[in-house]
């Protein structure tokens, strides 16, 4: 992952005087090999700088290619973050794509809203997400269990192997109760390769109908408004 907000490229000189998202994808493939792949290159209508997507994120640069932006760029008199507007666009899920047979499915009232999620029953911020869920009805959740902290593993097969998976996770991560030990296949490896081609890296990570994913945990009531959004979907 590139980390620096701001660096400098190089002072590479073209005999061109406007780039176009082509030749700006072609520089910096072939002359910045530490970027990775270069997946896309397009005109952000900001500034004059160009969109970049590598590395499952999203960058700016100048037309030479020169200069590499990292971070958001703010519209100060709506004050919308336009980055996180066109990343949402740029990254969305197909949220109808998703392995559900590998999800546990928790049906709350009607279940009209849907939202799927991936969790790992170690991870502190996956519990207070769980306490926030409890306050979130008529929604039809996908959970998908990883194994990423130490022990993990044993507690996701327990859940998995489990008659009635949705009180056993709701057991676990509500009450601190640990399911009985598991002894059927549990499907962690695959789990943990579909979040890794999904660029999820840590837990809770949230996605919704639209196919926003945002990482993180989130309160009821932002909830609410995200699952509200995307209802008709």
């Amino acid at each position: 992952m590139i980390k620096l907000f701001l660096v400098l490229l190089a002072s590479f000189s073209f005999s061109y005087a406007h780039a176009d998202a082509a030749k700006v994808k072609d520089i910096l493939q072939n002359n910045y090999p530490q970027l990775g792949k270069i997946d896309k290159a397009n005109k952000a209508n900001i500034l004059g700088l160009y969109e970049v997507v590598a590395q499952g994120q999203l960058f700016y640069t100048d037309e030479k290619a020169q200069y590499l932006i990292s971070g958001s760029i703010i519209d100060l008199k709506t004050m919308r973050n336009l980055t996180e507007e066109r990343s949402r666009k740029l990254f969305a899920i197909d949220f109808n794509s998703l392995p559900f047979d590998l999800a546990v499915k928790k049906i709350k009232g009607n279940g009209q809203r849907k939202m799927a999620y991936f969790s790992d029953p170690n991870c502190s911020f996956c519990q207070k997400l769980e306490s926030e869920l409890k306050n979130v009805d008529n929604v039809t959740l996908y959970l998908f269990m990883l194994s990423i902290f130490p022990g993990s593993d044993k507690k996701v097969q327990g859940v998995w192997c489990s008659k009635d998976q949705v009180k056993a996770w709701d057991n676990l991560m509500l009450n601190h109760i640990q399911p009985p030990a598991g002894t059927c296949d549990v499907p962690i490896a695959k789990l943990m390769d579909i979040s890794q081609k999904l660029n999820i890296n840590g837990t809770p990570a949230l996605i919704f109908a639209d196919g926003v994913l945002v990482p993180g945990f989130r309160p009821a009531a932002e909830l609410e408004k995200s699952l509200n959004s995307t209802v008709s979907r």
